[in-house]
């Protein structure tokens, strides 16, 4: 009586085991993907802001270009 109550627990206790293990799998798992997006997000947003930064460079230099090529203009 004694070994059946013991497998009995033995069972029980390698069914939690089971299952919360599985549990946290499915936890990493999701972490893992909610991280991923948040990098890509982020990986987004500074490569639309070097962007802009970059398209306000380039606007900056052709205005200041363009000044430039107009002031030679007008002293002839």
């Amino acid at each position: 009586m004694k070994n059946v109550l013991k497998f009995g627990f033995l069972g029980l206790a390698l069914t939690v085991a089971v299952a919360s293990c599985n549990n946290a799998e499915t936890k990493t798992e999701a972490a893992a993907d909610s991280a991923a997006n948040a990098i890509d997000s982020t990986a987004n947003a500074v490569a639309d802001s070097i962007t802009n930064t970059a398209d306000s460079a380039v606007n900056a230099i052709d205005s200041a270009a363009n000044q430039a090529v107009d002031s030679v203009n007008n002293v002839q």
